[in-house]
């Protein structure tokens, strides 16, 4: 207690962070405070560049203090798993009392282990919140940035430079340049922003301090090209003016080349869908006559993203006699790497696992016609590894063109689809598969559509959900063979 007269005194310790994106850096002293018992209020946090004067300090009351010894016996903290996948974002985030929000959290999870499952308390929201603005800004990084080639004169090589400018909100660079060494790891770029910079020779990686927009380039001859591109591909009939503008949003328009072009193809939208729909009668004309047709024709597809990657479309597979044919078609999401290797649909560990249910329900795979919704396998470079990606909702829409043509040669009387993916590609919308599975949904032509999950989301699970799933499964399997057999 304090005399009569005296002045209540505080100690404070000012923690100095050497960089404003480093958690690792943030977690080791958040650490050592806590074991040494200092409570939230009296740390103070300071980024490069700030200054501890501006605190409670300055009010004479309080003065700052070295980060004491660990105890002996230091006590284990208590971390959630759902507060370390959320901190490392929020660390990012471009709020100066991220940090302090940290540690006030650490600090009461140390006595209230379940503290990140209150959707209530305003510290788990804001937290929550900053983890999602960061995973925003993120992405918006990942596709906006637009590289210009730059003349590399003193290149050995005889390499060009190519150059990025972005303006993020947080302070995500650093974290993001392994997104971007997997993707440009041939090319020789920089990427510059207010908030730091990163520059990649081929081999090395290097982080740099912030950049000006006057450091980067105006434009390259390539723009032109892209430009042309960006309105061959551009659909009015799908324009939606408010979902692209969130996508979209007009502050990152000055670094795109294809910005530019937004506004004329927006007002002449509704003259171009016109003359789409004028010209709907030639294009089902084009539809291809046969299989082998189509198997050609979607070889050559670069109607979405994933025909530009480097695979190959994997057509569908039939019995070669029609009349072996049961009226079934399996319907999957998309080839996977092992079917684009081969050409061939469901070969990988989920067909084999098709395959085992299928023969188990009384099914024959020889005698039905096995296709995918999307023809091209939709994958992000690892190293050597290929790792699967789902596809979007727009990419199914646009392949949904080619399953038309290859359900109408196909002629099936049931329709078997594994996935969400694949009945979107039917329903023309996203369904639940447990509200529509086991029964059946009528298609235009006399067709029937059943849904079930796709095997590869049995080979994620284990245990007792894994069991019950595959007998769920298996039960979908056998109900299709009793109606292949009603409807034969």
């Amino acid at each position: 207690m304090t005399g009569r007269g005296e002045t209540w005194h505080r100690r404070y310790y000012s923690i100095h962070l050497s960089a404003p994106d480093d958690f690792e850096e943030w977690r080791d002293k958040a650490r050592r405070l806590v074991q040494c018992g200092i409570k939230p209020d009296q740390v103070i946090w300071i980024e490069p560049g700030g200054n501890s004067d501006l605190f409670s300090v300055a009010d004479g009351k309080g003065s700052t203090a070295e980060l004491p010894d660990l105890p002996d016996h230091p006590s284990q903290i208590r971390v959630s798993k759902r507060f370390m996948a959320v901190a490392k974002n929020a660390s990012l985030h471009s709020d100066p009392e991220r940090f302090a929000l940290l540690y006030g959290l650490l600090w009461r999870l140390q006595t209230n282990g379940g503290l990140m499952e209150d959707k209530t308390d305003d510290d788990v929201r804001r937290l929550e919140e900053m983890d999602k603005n960061v995973r925003r800004d993120s992405h918006k990084m990942h596709a906006f940035v637009r590289f210009r080639e730059v003349e590399s004169a003193g290149s050995p090589e005889g390499r060009n430079r190519y150059v990025a400018w972005f303006e993020p909100e947080h302070h995500i660079v650093r974290a993001n340049a392994g997104f971007f060494v997997r993707r440009f790891t041939n090319m020789q770029w920089s990427i510059l922003t207010p908030k730091g910079s990163l520059h990649w020779d081929g081999e090395i990686l290097k982080a740099g301090p912030g950049a000006s927009i006057t450091d980067a380039p105006d434009g390259d001859p390539v723009e032109e090209l892209w430009r042309r591109y960006y309105a061959s591909i551009f659909n009015p009939a799908r324009l939606k003016v408010g979902a692209m503008l969130s996508e979209m949003p007009k502050k990152y328009w000055k670094n795109l080349p294809e910005a530019e072009l937004i506004p004329a193809l927006i007002s002449g939208a509704q003259k171009r869908e016109a003359e789409m729909v004028a010209t709907g009668e030639r294009e089902e004309l084009e539809r291809p006559d046969t299989l082998d047709q189509l198997d050609r024709a979607i070889h050559g597809c670069t109607n979405c993203p994933i025909g530009l990657l480097e695979n190959e479309a994997v057509a569908g597979e039939g019995p070669a006699d029609k009349e072996a044919f049961s009226g079934l078609m399996i319907v999957g999401e998309q080839p996977g790497d092992q079917e684009d290797r081969t050409g061939k649909p469901f070969v990988g560990p989920a067909g084999q696992l098709l395959d085992g249910h299928l023969e188990r329900a009384g099914i024959d795979r020889k005698s039905a016609y096995v296709t995918n919704a999307v023809k091209h396998f939709k994958y992000v470079q690892r190293g050597k590894r290929r790792i699967h990606q789902s596809p979007g909702a727009k990419e199914i829409d646009t392949c949904r063109w080619w399953l038309e043509s290859e359900t109408d040669l196909v002629d099936p009387k049931l329709i078997l689809s594994l996935g969400a993916s694949a009945a979107r590609a039917f329903l023309g919308k996203t369904v639940s598969i447990t509200k529509v599975r086991g029964e059946p949904i009528k298609l235009d032509g006399g067709r029937e559509l059943w849904a079930t999950v796709h095997p590869s989301y049995l080979l994620r699970l284990d245990g007792e959900a894994a069991d019950a799933q595959a007998e769920a499964f298996q039960r979908d399997l056998a109900r299709v063979s009793e109606r292949l057999r009603e409807l034969a």
